[in-house]
């Protein structure tokens, strides 16, 4: 087994392999973008197959996805899953959606970025009978930079504030298809006023 030869590592590496199984335990995302972290992710890519090893006795499978510079922890009966109001599945949708839209516009070795105001102007285009206000929107993004799917810059309750979208997003929300996300939002349009929530994701 290769966590027989966990020894072998160095003080610092078994610290970083310890720190980064927290790390995924807590927030199920790593994205390779974000500063804080990025010496964890590569630490997965060179010892991938001790996290493996480690995760598979409590259930849990690693993705890593290294063309999107992702990192996901999945549970295999679905325990880690985050159930998320409306409010917070709408938000989660657009940004899946601003994502989508700001990758064709964006250098492929930058990051998405959009403004808080423009997740603010498309809630509102969705013309729901409930709003979200400014401190219900701050709450779900200071949420939604927990689990590493963003990152804000700046004074997050500023709608100029700029906001990087990472490539978790496209984990988080797993579906074929952009259309896939379009059609879930026409779904909550339809069922506009109802507060039952089905949105989940790994958490």
């Amino acid at each position: 087994m290769i966590l027989e030869n966990f020894e072998e590592l160095n003080v610092g590496q078994q610290k970083l392999f310890a720190k980064t199984c927290l790390r995924l335990l807590q927030n199920s995302f790593l994205a390779k973008d974000k500063e804080d972290n990025k010496e964890m992710y590569y630490f997965i890519i060179s010892f991938k197959q001790y996290f493996d090893e480690y995760f598979d006795v409590m259930e849990f499978d690693l993705i890593l996805d290294r063309e999107m510079g992702a990192v996901q922890l999945v549970h295999r009966e679905n325990n880690n899953l985050l159930r998320l109001k409306k409010d917070e599945s709408i938000v989660l949708l657009i940004l899946r959606i601003l994502f989508h839209e700001h990758l064709v516009k964006t250098s492929i070795n930058d990051n998405v970025v959009i403004k808080v105001d423009e997740i603010h102007d498309y809630y509102d285009s969705l013309e729901l009978k409930k709003k979200i206000n400014k401190t219900d929107l701050v709450k779900i993004l200071r949420l939604f930079k927990k689990y590493n799917l963003i990152e804000t810059l700046g004074d997050i309750t500023k709608s100029s504030t700029p906001i990087i979208i990472y490539p978790t997003i496209l984990l988080a929300i797993n579906t074929q298809t952009i259309n896939d996300v379009y059609n879930i939002i026409s779904h909550i349009e339809n069922k506009n006023g109802s507060e039952k929530n089905e949105k989940t994701f790994e958490n």
